[in-house]
């Protein structure tokens, strides 16, 4: 763990405490085991955790800067990427997980309970279902994906979720900058304005990283999100 805990340091100017670091190894180690039998990810080596999982999830604190985030939602979670390693470093913030794969919303209740993070909430859902929730619609400071799905799309997910004066992050590839431009009527259509798109560089990694950053500028018009499966079939 030394080289990550450097890693972190380097990336995001936090020196992890020995607490943190032990939350990390067992994240790991839970992760290894239950991919064994669940193949929750792709990624089954050690230092592919640590880099392609938590420094990058981890790079999304150069945007989330104190004071911490009160209220942070994750759509298409996964294995608690890259909700759950912001957890570690922003304990006093209030997280909400959604995945709509049962076996992986599984693994993520799992991992907050052993860690004994609080104030986690693990929802087996669709976001387009939360968005017209009045528990959850317009109710974040954040909401944030990875990998999830094309910008356009991931504007109908997200921004429904955020408070005025909230912002989503989205983690991107090199399609960033088109997927963005693409995605410029929709996000307009749901209440968001583009606040910037900057670039991420993680230690080994030769693929292109790029963070997108919009800022939630006026309620989202009630009709959006639409019904489950018609934003990924019909893009605005």
């Amino acid at each position: 763990m030394e080289k990550f805990t450097t890693d972190v340091l380097n990336i995001t100017g936090i020196r992890l405490s020995p607490g943190q670091i032990k939350l990390f190894t067992k994240y790991e180690s839970e992760l290894l085991i239950w991919n064994e039998k669940f193949n929750l990810t792709a990624i089954r080596d050690p230092e592919g955790i640590r880099t392609k999982h938590f420094l990058d999830s981890l790079s999304l604190l150069s945007e989330l800067k104190p004071p911490a985030p009160l209220r942070l939602i994750d759509i298409g979670t996964g294995a608690g990427f890259p909700g759950i390693p912001l957890k570690i470093l922003l304990p006093a913030m209030n997280l909400t997980l959604v995945e709509s794969v049962g076996k992986k919303a599984t693994f993520c209740r799992h991992i907050a309970d052993t860690l004994q993070l609080e104030n986690v909430e693990v929802i087996t859902a669709r976001a387009e279902d939360l968005g017209q929730n009045p528990v959850y619609r317009e109710k974040y400071d954040w909401a944030v994906a990875r990998a999830v799905a094309s910008m356009p799309v991931l504007a109908e997910y997200l921004l429904p979720l955020v408070r005025v004066g909230g912002a989503i992050l989205a983690q991107k590839g090199e399609s960033a900058h088109a997927e963005v431009q693409s995605a410029e009527k929709a996000v307009r259509i749901l209440g968001g304005n583009l606040r910037k798109i900057t670039s991420v560089v993680l230690p080994g990694i030769a693929e292109e990283r790029f963070l997108v950053i919009m800022d939630k500028i006026a309620a989202t018009p009630r009709q959006y999100p639409r019904r489950a499966g018609l934003p990924s079939k019909k893009p605005l």
